[in-house]
């Protein structure tokens, strides 16, 4: 027959009980969507992180200086219509002699020849001067296909902004998962600890055997080895948030789900991604730019059409002659007719129309696989709503069959090895809530990305959004100058 609880286990109970209150409060204060309170630091949120990686992530702004170059494709392709002009000039010594037979020659056969040399140093120089009126077409379909470049170049972008917006929700809710399960570890060990000098204090007494102190003090060992593969977790989520964001996590706060951004129905947020997805987007600028290939290569075709000017002014230059000078001015018209030049743009033509078919190809492709991440988005954070239902009840039901069987154990009706589990169960419980809610943000951001509104103005992150529009009206129509608009 077990004795009442004495003093001792009283204490052990209350100890218990305020162990259970702090691992709760410590899970609702992680999880809860309010203000964390932490003290005279500056907190940071979601947003601000968020923020911080739109501004200075270096792929996003490589990929945002990828697009500056692409620009320039546009009045590359221009100048094929706009006028040309060049100088060639020319100077060096010249050295030269002159035989000239003079007369019949006498008797002998023998002819008299005036000899003479001269030194001189022609020079001039030429100035040419050329402009194209008619090229088949093949500027105006490469401003058009250089165009689709850049809109394709700009539809990646936001790819690369969807993907570093989605990591650094990932990132943010990682350092928050891991310090939330590090806290449990942590307070599960104390709880553990105060569980074996229970035990040992029953077995002083004769209530329990040595091999429940044993499994005490395995369960213990177990609780701190898991707590310094959460402490190693949260280094590793820490270093990741740093690549992302580019700081440090200091005091963050707790994070909501973007799903008000969300379409209500998946049939309706499919229809949304087929349409809005940068991934689909950029596929059907490369099917553009790939019908202006073929149009670019058949225009090798036509015939061409430019106006030619020269203007030359030569000094010396007739057959070394000091003082000589010639001035030569002169303009004509070229009409080139394409007959047949090796067959060559035969097989460019026909090159482009197989290219042409394989950007389709892909475009189909991209519809589908946007499709697929759609769905499978979706399912995930219904998954994730529904893990969070069943987890808190969950950790109701742990809590109260801890508190059960702890109370049994008093009594002789529950062993050591019955706590411990119970113990464990509760842990692995709340665990599972921190990921789930977890989950639930990460989830949400990632049906936005699927649907292609995952973006600094869809999230409202208060920063100077990057429009590369800009920088494409600055360079679309210049002629001349090596400096870029930034000044480099």
């Amino acid at each position: 027959m077990s004795r009442p609880a004495g003093r001792a286990e009283t204490e052990n109970v209350a100890m218990f009980a305020r162990a259970a209150q702090r691992a709760l409060a410590i899970l609702l204060l992680i999880l809860n969507s309010s203000t964390l309170v932490t003290g005279p630091a500056r907190a940071e949120n979601l947003l601000t992180a968020l923020s911080r990686a739109y501004d200075g992530n270096p792929d996003l702004n490589q990929s945002r200086a990828n697009v500056r170059a692409r620009d320039e494709d546009t009045p590359k392709a221009r100048s094929g219509m706009r006028p040309k002009a060049n100088i060639v000039a020319n100077a060096g010594p010249l050295y030269g002699s002159v035989r000239i037979p003079f007369g019949a020659g006498d008797a002998l056969g023998r002819v008299t020849n005036f000899s003479d040399s001269y030194t001189g140093t022609p020079r001039g120089a030429t100035l040419n001067m050329s402009q194209t009126i008619f090229d088949g077409g093949a500027t105006e379909h490469n401003v058009r296909k250089a165009e689709s470049g850049v809109f394709a170049a700009r539809a990646n972008m936001r790819l690369t902004e969807q993907a570093i917006l989605q990591n650094g929700a990932a990132a943010y809710m990682n350092v928050l998962r891991e310090t939330a399960v590090l806290s449990l570890r942590k307070n599960n060990i104390a709880v553990l600890e105060q569980q074996l000098k229970l035990t040992q204090d029953r077995f002083n007494v004769g209530e329990v055997t040595r091999t429940d102190i044993a499994q005490a003090e395995a369960s213990l060992a177990q609780a701190r080895t898991e707590f310094y593969a959460a402490q190693a977790q949260l280094k590793n989520s820490i270093a990741n948030y740093r690549q992302i964001i580019g700081v440090d996590p200091t005091h963050l706060e707790p994070a909501r789900a973007v799903e008000q951004h969300l379409p209500k129905s998946l049939e309706a947020a499919i229809e949304v991604a087929l349409v809005e997805h940068p991934g689909v987007i950029a596929a059907l600028h490369q099917v553009d730019a790939a019908e202006m290939a073929v149009k670019v290569a058949e225009a090798a075709l036509s015939p061409s059409l430019s106006v030619n000017a020269q203007v030359s002014n030569q000094y010396d230059n007739f057959n070394g002659l000091p003082g000589s000078r010639g001035f030569f001015a002169g303009a004509s018209g070229q009409l080139n007719v394409p007959l047949y030049q090796g067959g060559s743009e035969y097989a460019s033509i026909r090159q482009a129309k197989e290219q042409l078919g394989q950007a389709r190809l892909n475009a189909d492709l991209q519809r589908d696989s946007v499709r697929a991440s759609v769905v499978s988005s979706y399912g995930l954070l219904e998954t994730a709503r529904a893990s969070i239902i069943s987890s808190q009840a969950a950790v109701r039901a742990a809590e109260t069959a801890l508190a059960g069987t702890r109370a049994e154990a008093r009594v002789g009706q529950r062993t050591t090895l019955d706590v411990l589990n119970a113990q464990q169960a509760l842990l692995n419980a709340r665990v599972a809530l921190v990921s789930a809610q977890r989950d639930r943000v990460v989830a949400s951001f990632a049906a936005l990305g699927a649907i292609g509104r995952l973006s600094a103005r869809q999230l409202e992150l208060g920063v100077a959004y990057y429009d590369p529009a800009a920088h494409f009206e600055q360079v679309n129509a210049k002629w001349i100058g090596t400096q870029t608009p930034d000044g480099r």
